[in-house]
């Protein structure tokens, strides 16, 4: 089954949701057809609040409000599913997520569950692991930025059956590009890293944005790469029942064959044992 999945990267301007809007229009202006858009973290807002007063300003609940209303616009353009990190506003909670928009009018949501640094002081971290979501693009888990640097949540996507991981990001640290890459080959799927590029010189300190936003494909080769600099939407056209394959050889199958009676099920860490 060929699908084509791509990435937006570009500078975000902290605070201007409209122009952040403009500028993915801008960058989507010569695309006819695609079937998965990943966007970066935080992509509409920008990412480094001083305070939670700012987060409040710009947060908005999931399913109501511009971002809302934008993704739905662009899934609908493209006849395709379109995900991008937003500030989040939950009862009288904050939350860093990540809204999917399908061609359909649906929407799927999800909280990041490990913070990064000051993160931890603007927003709370959500309280349900990421779900597989069926999609006309394929089966999609979604996870955010810092949410690399812990195994068992890409882990558990490819064990409920995800073809493909969607990974917006805000990457400050050097090596999560590389890292990604064993994220795609233990599990043998898609993954999509959609980060950002420029400075942010807010709340005291100075945070440049790696950019290289990349797609890989199940044995790690990667599919497409953008600079660390440069504002861009690169596309790959992929097979997913290549995500599909997890047998190894006639002993060996990625899933089947972990030792779950010795290092537990990564799909059920956050249930309570007896």
């Amino acid at each position: 089954m060929m699908k084509l999945l791509g990435f937006g990267q570009f500078k975000v301007a902290f605070g201007e949701r409209e122009t952040n809007f403009a500028c993915v229009e801008t960058l989507l202006q010569d695309f006819a057809k695609i079937d998965l858009l990943v966007l970066p973290e935080l992509c509409f807002t920008g990412y480094d609040f001083r305070d939670q007063g700012e987060v409040a300003d710009l947060a908005e609940p999931m399913g109501t409000g511009p971002t809302s209303d934008f993704l739905m616009r662009l899934a609908a353009r493209f006849s395709a599913v379109v995900i991008a990190g937003y500030p989040e506003r939950s009862g009288d909670r904050f939350y860093n997520s990540c809204m999917m928009a399908l061609p359909t009018g649906e929407i799927h949501n999800y909280k990041k569950t490990h913070l990064f640094s000051r993160e931890n002081d603007l927003f709370s971290p959500g309280d349900a692991a990421p779900t597989v979501v069926e999609t006309p693009a394929g089966r999609i888990g979604m996870m955010i930025c810092f949410d690399w640097i812990f195994p068992e949540v890409a882990r558990s996507l490819a064990i409920a059956g995800a073809q493909i991981l969607a990974h917006p990001s805000n990457l400050v640290l050097p090596y999560c590009q590389r890292a990604m890459y064993a994220r795609s080959v233990e599990n043998h799927l898609y993954t999509i890293t959609a980060n950002r590029i420029g400075t942010e010189d807010r709340a005291g300190r100075s945070l440049t944005f790696t950019g290289a936003s990349q797609i890989l494909g199940p044995e790690g080769d990667t599919l497409a790469a953008a600079p660390s600099d440069s504002e861009v939407v690169l596309t790959a056209l992929v097979d997913l029942e290549q995500a599909d394959a997890k047998q190894i050889n006639s002993y060996n199958h990625l899933i089947n064959s972990r030792r779950n009676d010795l290092f537990g099920n990564p799909a059920t860490a956050g249930e309570d044992k007896p």
